[in-house]
């Protein structure tokens, strides 16, 4: 589900393995195809976010919807993928948009999937190169997409579990909008009643790399308490960075979390939905 620099390097010439860039900008979206031109990893990819790893909106399901399973697995035949194909996926900015499409792939039923720790800066640190050639066509891909119903939460399933207490929330944005101090993107403030909030950030070191299984598993150990993996629903503000907390949970063996994908920002736009601060 990781992958260091050192080995995609050594493995970036194979025909076997397709990366993709998952630069982007939530308050700046020609951000993402803006920097691929500027340079990007050899041979790498372009997924926008906007179009590629998200669905259409409705203005009531959320700012980055589910795609299209289909659509989905059609934009990785485009691009050479198989069910056999390695597939890594990085960013810029600790994994959060790398995260979106290795969940994704995962979703759609495929396992060769992994995020570039570090993203790239740690793999311009490293002195590896950059390169702004486009890169060909390769042949179309042959994935059918299966996609796996139980890592998936509706709004609705998020709401009955919560009232009925049989399922944990985790929210993954900044401590100051879980507590509804603060709302930049969306038009309400606050979270999910009985959420808990764990900022996706906190599970990165300085250099965005992801931080030891052992530590990770201890923190979200002592955070659920007596809930089970199986038990969680991840979210944030609209199914982005909530993927790094699966990510980081299926790092430390805590898999089998669920995504609520419409996040806070489908959640506040029902106003009959309940909204807890603090």
């Amino acid at each position: 589900m990781l992958i260091d620099s050192t080995t995609l390097r050594q493995n970036l010439s194979r025909d076997d393995w397709v990366v993709f860039d998952c630069r982007h900008d939530l308050a700046d979206h020609a951000r993402g195809a803006r920097v691929y031109r500027e340079g990007h990893l050899p041979g790498a990819y372009h997924a926008p976010m906007e179009t590629a790893l998200s669905g259409a909106k409705t203005g009531m399901n959320g700012r980055h919807p589910l795609p299209n399973a289909a659509a989905f697995a059609a934009f990785l035949n485009a691009h050479g993928v198989t069910e056999e194909t390695q597939i890594v996926a990085y960013d810029d900015v600790g994994g959060q948009y790398a995260a979106r499409l290795w969940w994704l792939a995962r979703w759609i039923g495929l396992t060769h999937v992994a995020v570039l720790d570090g993203g790239l800066p740690k793999w311009i640190a490293e002195g590896h190169l950059v390169a702004v050639e486009i890169p060909v066509p390769r042949p179309a891909g042959r994935v059918v997409p299966r996609p796996d119903a139980t890592m998936v939460r509706s709004a609705a399933e998020v709401h009955t579990g919560t009232v009925k207490g049989i399922c944990c929330v985790v929210d993954a944005r900044a401590p100051e909008r879980f507590r509804g101090e603060v709302e930049p993107i969306d038009k309400v403030a606050g979270h999910i009643p009985s959420a808990l909030n764990r900022f996706f950030k906190a599970n990165l070191q300085a250099d965005l790399t992801m931080r030891a299984p052992v530590e990770l598993r201890r923190e979200f150990e002592v955070m659920l308490g007596a809930w089970r993996p199986d038990q969680v629903i991840h979210q944030c503000g609209s199914g982005v960075t909530a993927c790094v907390n699966l990510l980081a949970m299926e790092h430390a063996g805590l898999g089998g979390s669920a995504l609520y994908v419409g996040s806070w920002s489908e959640w506040s736009a029902d106003p009959v939905r309940p909204v807890a601060r603090g």
